[in-house]
């Protein structure tokens, strides 16, 4: 069968239209599943959700919805997040997304910059918030909350039930408007604006039409391995990003898949449950993931041998079947073992056989491929799960472009690159090394700041995406650094703060290494130590802490330890650890770009402190700004 006959499913379509065509050919065909409070699951098919969605956006426009009107999702990934959306959608309005994290002044700000006039949130809290600022949201309406049985006495509040309610007396007495609504779309018509998270200045709304959206889940699909029947799709990420609203979601529902939900506090068991095939994800996950089998297997000596010889096995492989220019031609079908020699292949399957293929069972046995993105893959971290039989194709993409404008497609993947540019999207490297691109899934431009849309462009239409990028063979790019990321010191030198930032993303100790330095003679940094890890070698080693001081994080699967106390930092013997790794790191760096001082904190950088994005970037504005003492006096030093 060709390349165009298995990818059928791709189409030029409206995401309202894609919904209809899926429900009509094979409503029959799972479309969500989540995990119930009591452990059991659920599902709906994609009929049923096209029914759910026909309500609810006769609701919308029984509450006076428009064509072109602005409506708000504000929630976490959800079955209910995605109902919510195509409901907007389906009444030809636009949906603007909000971080269910926001501020409360942040949350005004967006309602009030996009002119939304219903808003759907998820939680308590979250109506809280709004309920706290609605006074100086003079536009709003309506406030929609995404469960059946909220009950309120406010007028302003109402939940999906009551709202679905009212879509049904509205389909009752006009048996087409909701035909007639979703079907008036056009490709070049609105769809979204995404407000970016910035990790530098207010949020920017990026308005993307229903053509910008399909360009790119089409083109994904086009570079991707090939959806089947029954395969299903692990989501864990913010349907308020891009990456997941389309990388996930939106090629998912293209190709007509199932979408399994979960979170990142019970990834580690769902996998279990709905064995994924295909997942996408950010690189810190990743290193989570690889740390916490580094981790269990270094409970007893034995294992923890093992676990070594097997990944030096593995990565020899990598090294071994790469090309001159380190690329590898691994899919899933591939025998990686292929042109290595007698006695590496014979390591490799005996490895394969106690260590890999275990992990790969760990992943629920059927993995097809992940993708990675919104930040660096570091090259030693992609051939690891390579080396395990994990693909993980890495790429790059902003907000603006709806994501993908480069990619490691499976068989050709060159780890420390980004990948090439897909066939849709030109791409030139300017004078200053700056990425700019162009293409039908570029966005139109910044909602209400005409300004900001002007500087994003060129005179011929390219989007400068902010980027440095070196073209490292056949034209695949690198990621040299955030162009504002980019330290001067005041010796003329630039240093990449992703460079040093990268050397530790596999530390045994440091979690982040935050490098700052410019207009400085020379690089410091903020190093925030892996605290699970300090943790537990305190422990075996028997050493004395402060327990009260601890705080933690529980939404991940394992408890992360978030704030510790000033005593353990200054412990001689975990200064000792940290110094190591720092010394390591810096053995691979320029003298001029080595971190020639650096404080240790006793906190982690958080999304609730404003110094994380929702996809795990640090906010360096926020960051430095925070610490502005604390970098002060290691320059005075």
């Amino acid at each position: 069968m060709s390349e165009a006959a298995e990818k059928w499913y791709i189409e030029e379509l409206t995401a309202p239209a894609v919904l209809n065509r899926n429900a009509n050919r094979f409503g029959h065909w799972r479309f969500q599943w989540w995990k119930n409070d009591d452990g059991s699951t659920s599902a709906l098919t994609y009929a049923e959700v096209w029914r759910i969605v026909q309500e609810l956006t006769a609701g919308l426009m029984e509450l006076g919805l428009e064509k072109g009107d602005r409506a708000a999702v504000m929630s976490q990934t959800c079955p209910e997040w995605v109902h919510a959306d195509y409901s907007i959608l389906s009444a030809a309005a636009v949906t603007v997304c909000i971080y269910p994290t926001l501020t409360e002044e942040e949350i005004t700000f967006i309602v009030n910059d996009s002119g939304s006039k219903i808003l759907y949130v998820h939680s308590d809290e979250q109506l809280k918030k709004v309920m706290n600022g609605w006074g100086a949201m003079p536009g709003l309406k309506k406030v929609i909350v995404i469960t059946d049985d909220f009950e309120s006495c406010d007028d302003r509040v109402m939940n999906t039930a009551e709202l679905r309610k009212l879509g049904v007396a509205r389909l009752a007495a006009d048996r087409l408007c909701f035909e007639k609504r979703w079907r008036s779309l056009e490709m070049t018509d609105l769809m979204t604006i995404v407000y970016t998270s910035g990790t530098t200045g207010m949020p920017k709304g990026a308005v993307h039409t229903h053509l910008s959206f399909n360009t790119a889940v089409c083109r994904d699909l086009k570079m991707a391995p090939t959806y089947y029947e029954g395969n299903v799709l692990l989501s864990f990420l913010p349907l308020s990003h891009t990456y997941e609203r389309e990388c996930g979601h939106g090629c998912a529902t293209m190709a007509g898949v199932t979408i399994a939900y979960t979170t990142p506090k019970n990834i580690v068991d769902d996998l279990q449950l709905f064995r994924p095939h295909i997942m996408v994800s950010v690189p810190r996950i990743y290193e989570r993931v690889y740390m916490a089998m580094k981790a269990m297997a270094s409970e007893s000596p034995i294992k923890k041998a093992i676990f070594n010889r097997a990944m030096k096995t593995g990565l020899a492989l990598m090294e071994t079947i790469a090309d001159e220019h380190g690329f590898l031609s691994v899919t899933e079908y591939t025998d990686m073992t292929e042109g290595a020699g007698f006695f590496l292949k014979m390591r490799y399957k005996l490895y394969d056989k106690i260590v890999f293929s275990k992990v790969r069972e760990r992943f629920g046995g059927r993995f097809r491929g992940a993708f990675s993105a919104a930040g660096s893959l570091p090259a030693d971290l992609c051939k690891t799960f390579l080396a395990m039989g994990i693909i993980i194709m890495e790429g790059y993409g902003l907000t603006e472009t709806w994501n993908t404008i480069n990619l490691n497609p499976e068989g050709k993947i060159l780890p420390g690159s980004v990948g090439r540019l897909p066939d849709c999207v030109e791409g030139r490297i300017a004078e200053d090394g700056e990425w700019e691109v162009r293409g039908e899934n570029v966005f139109l431009g910044y909602w209400n700041n005409e300004e900001a849309t002007r500087e994003a462009f060129t005179s011929d239409g390219f989007f400068k995406t902010g980027d440095i990028v070196e073209e490292v063979a056949d034209g695949f790019i690198r990621i040299v650094d955030r162009k504002k990321g980019i330290m001067v010191l005041d010796t003329g030198k630039n240093v990449a703060s992703a460079r040093v930032e990268s050397l530790f993303s596999l530390s045994n100790w440091i979690d982040i290494c935050f490098p700052v330095g410019d207009d400085k003679k020379f690089i410091a940094a903020l190093v925030v130590p892996d605290f699970n890890a300090v943790l537990a070698y305190c422990d075996a080693q028997g050493i004395y802490y402060d327990k009260e001081a601890l705080e933690y994080n529980y939404d991940g699967p394992v408890p992360v330890c978030t704030n510790v106390g000033e005593d353990l930092i200054a412990n001689e013997k975990i200064m000792a650890l940290i110094d190591e790794d720092m010394k390591r790191a810096n053995s691979e760096l320029a003298d001029f770009e080595r971190v020639k001082q650096y404080t240790i904190l006793s906190k982690k950088f958080t999304e609730e402190s404003g110094e994380m994005t929702p996809t795990m970037k640090v906010k360096r504005k926020v960051v430095i700004s925070n610490y502005k003492d604390t970098i002060a006096k290691m320059y005075a030093s």
